[in-house]
């Protein structure tokens, strides 16, 4: 009895102690959602307002008049969903080849792709910039998204997860008549969908956030991402921080509905691991 009280007694604390990390860790989000309907008054009063004294939804019509963060926002979803659609596709038809098919060169050429991990992004942010501007893709959306259209930390991902999937599904479906292109569509793509999923999950979140490479690229608002538009944002209306928690909201919103989101599908989909690992 003793040792099955402490037992409960461990495990209960240890609950508390997740629930205590877990709300340290979600509070400041709170607090920014919170204060994103207060006055700029209500923010800086003392003691602290932890729920508005004073609703104003407002804000979030100021930020979209008064400054062009609609257009930001629009470019960072086109930017980040092209990105994660050519970035899944791409390390998908590049993880597929690595796995399953023998050529020469195919162990150096993984090899290679893995080093590019290991490169800074700022070694080649100069000789990238100079190609794209031959390019003439400077200030476009082809230029914020071709860097970013292929990682080879995708194409890890997704090699080794396709390495794990039986061969024999490939050669039943080529005695079947299939052809490549359909075991890839039909077959390969469907078991992987997992680390599909977590690759975009991954991605999706690396380059809503990118800051440095769209402030390089752009030379105008038509095509600044959100990020460089709260910067620009933060250096007109310094003082303003009511309109700053609600642009920070925005800007956190959109990623923190596409991690659920696909969180979901990523455990909905995981149960299909179960069928290859035996």
């Amino acid at each position: 009895m003793h040792s099955r009280g402490f037992i409960v007694l461990r495990g209960t604390a240890f609950h508390v102690f997740m629930i205590f990390g877990a709300f340290l860790l979600i509070a400041p989000v709170l607090w920014m959602l919170s204060a994103s309907f207060m006055t700029r008054e209500d923010i800086l009063s003392t003691p602290i307002n932890y729920i508005p004294p004073t609703w104003r939804p407002e804000n979030y019509e100021d930020i979209f008049v008064r400054f062009n963060l609609g257009r930001f926002l629009l470019n960072s979803v086109v930017v980040t969903s092209a990105v994660v659609t050519l970035n899944v596709l791409l390390s998908s038809c590049v993880g597929y080849s690595l796995a399953k098919f023998r050529y020469p060169g195919r162990n150096i050429l993984f090899l290679l792709m893995l080093s590019t991990i290991m490169v800074p992004f700022t070694v080649i942010m100069i000789p990238l910039f100079t190609l794209l501007r031959e390019l003439n893709w400077i200030n476009t959306y082809q230029g914020l998204i071709a860097p970013f259209a292929l990682s080879g930390l995708g194409v890890f991902l997704m090699r080794q997860f396709m390495v794990s999937i039986p061969d024999s599904y490939i050669e039943a479906a080529r005695i079947d008549g299939a052809s490549e292109l359909g075991i890839f569509l039909r077959i390969i793509l469907p078991m992987s969908r997992p680390a599909m999923v977590t690759l975009a999950i991954f991605t999706y979140i690396t380059n809503w956030d990118e800051f440095l490479w769209p402030l390089i690229i752009t030379t105008g608002e038509d095509y600044r991402t959100l990020p460089i538009g709260l910067s620009k944002f933060l250096e007109q209306y310094s003082n303003q921080w009511h309109l700053l928690m609600a642009g920070a909201t925005v800007a956190a919103l959109p990623v923190l509905i596409a991690f659920f989101l696909m969180q979901r599908k990523f455990l909905e989909s995981g149960g299909g691991l179960s069928g290859l690992k035996g």
